[in-house]
């Protein structure tokens, strides 16, 4: 199946609350006849973006090829939250691969939250950065384990944006009675995910690189000088980014074997007016302990941005019951308020959830599998893919030498095999587990 059209319109974007309130950018023409350049990258998410930018910014000639409209995708369609770290924490990433380098990594982590912030600021991107991600824990052993990482945090790498919740604590901030505990941290935050997208592309766009929309890659020939086709044109160039994330399809089964698309869905409320204070007292995104996350922000115009629910197949669901039914696990006293915006989107995992870097082919880089962690990590990603197409691979190597394993039975069980670790964790949260 073409996730790129199994649930979408051709060059549109989903009817979502952010395709609603999109910054407006003028359409970027598609790929005609034959051209040549430095760089081609295939993407125009937040990693192809960005490296586009980056390498337009060091004197690069680029071409950048999208098969909808920039920010078509997860980076367009997601939570918003830039959150701290790495998707892994830093236990996991330390017995992975050693103190010495997950230090290096957690530092990365840090530097992508700069990194977007930094862009923001210094490019004009018309977004606002709200600090303030809350983790809300549904158990007590979640929340003693929450506290007590933070407090390693702290210890060993310095990190004082954390704040410690109780029960009382949460629920003064979220307004919700299902959860135990947990903490705020500061210096995480969330944003307007397809206004940052359209943000980098103009941006990218000014520095001078070539973005070509509705430009989808049909066929890729690999060698020493790579061949990008699409149905009107050809790129010779002389590297090749991949950075289609969820949507990569069969154009790379080295990378498909080890980078999974899964779908998630979010739903964006009336205006909750005053009832919003009672919904989150802080301009704070939460995200919980669930294993299918519940994840959810306020909107500018007070709307609630909720996202989380289960979903078997690459097909969308019925979005407003899949959503609404967590929702109302948290918050019960939205019961009857009306639903104006559902939509869903692709993203990627990996099976270690974390980003999937490597060079697939011959003079060829890709980044991808972010497992929902993607907006301030797939930023830094581009930067990264720029500085290794530049020769300079240091970083690129230290994020490419994660053990990263294939999924059981590569691109053709990785479904299945999901769907059944997916069902268990499920019944553990109702479980209580």
């Amino acid at each position: 199946m073409n996730l790129l059209h199994a649930n979408d319109q051709t060059g549109a974007y989903p009817p979502s609350y952010y395709a609603a309130t999109r910054t407006p950018l003028s359409p970027f023409p598609p790929l005609q006849g034959e051209t040549r350049a430095d760089v081609c990258i295939v993407g125009g998410g937040y990693t192809g973006l960005s490296a586009a930018l980056h390498l337009a910014e060091k004197g690069y000639d680029v071409v950048l090829l999208e098969a909808h409209k920039l920010g078509f995708g997860a980076s367009g369609r997601n939570g918003g939250q830039v959150g701290s770290g790495q998707r892994q924490d830093q236990d996991w990433i330390e017995k992975a691969v050693g103190v010495e380098a997950a230090r290096k990594l957690w530092d990365l982590a840090e530097e992508s939250k700069a990194l977007v912030k930094n862009l923001i600021q210094s490019h004009n991107i018309p977004v606002t950065f709200y600090p303030g991600i809350a983790h809300a824990c549904w158990t007590d052993a979640q929340v003693r384990d929450s506290h007590a990482y933070g407090e390693k945090l702290q210890r060993d790498y310095g990190y004082t944006h954390l704040e410690s919740l109780d029960r009382a604590g949460i629920q003064n901030l979220i307004g919700s009675r299902v959860y135990k505990g947990g903490e705020i941290d500061r210096d995480a935050g969330h944003l307007h995910p397809l206004n940052y997208a359209l943000g980098l592309a103009t941006a990218a766009a000014k520095s001078g690189a070539r973005l070509h929309e509705l430009s989808e890659v049909t066929q890729i020939d690999h060698g020493p000088t790579p061949t990008v086709h699409t149905a009107q044109g050809r790129v010779h160039a002389k590297q090749l980014i991949l950075a289609g994330n969820g949507y990569l399809g069969n154009l790379a089964p080295k990378v498909a074997a080890k980078v999974m698309p899964i779908n998630n869905f979010i739903v964006a409320t009336e205006p909750l007016g005053d009832r919003a204070k009672d919904i989150l007292s802080q301009p704070v995104a939460v995200a919980d302990t669930k294993f299918v996350v519940n994840y959810w922000r306020l909107s500018e115009d007070n709307r609630l941005l909720f996202g989380g629910g289960e979903s078997y197949g690459y097909r969308f669901p019925d979005l407003i019951k899949t959503v609404s039914k967590p929702m109302l696990e948290v918050y019960p006293q939205l019961k009857g308020t009306k639903i104006d915006y559902a939509w869903g989107g692709t993203l990627a995992i990996t099976m270690n959830r974390m980003p999937c870097f490597t060079r697939p082919y011959p003079n060829t880089l890709s980044a991808s599998g972010y497992s929902g962690h993607g907006v301030a990590m797939a930023t830094l990603a581009g930067k990264i893919l720029a500085e290794a197409t530049a020769a300079q691979s240091e970083r690129f190597d230290l994020m490419a030498s994660l053990p990263q394993p294939r999924f059981p039975g590569g691109a053709a069980l990785r479904w299945p095999m999901l769907v059944l670790a997916m069902t268990w964790y499920s019944m553990r949260d109702r479980l209580g587990l």
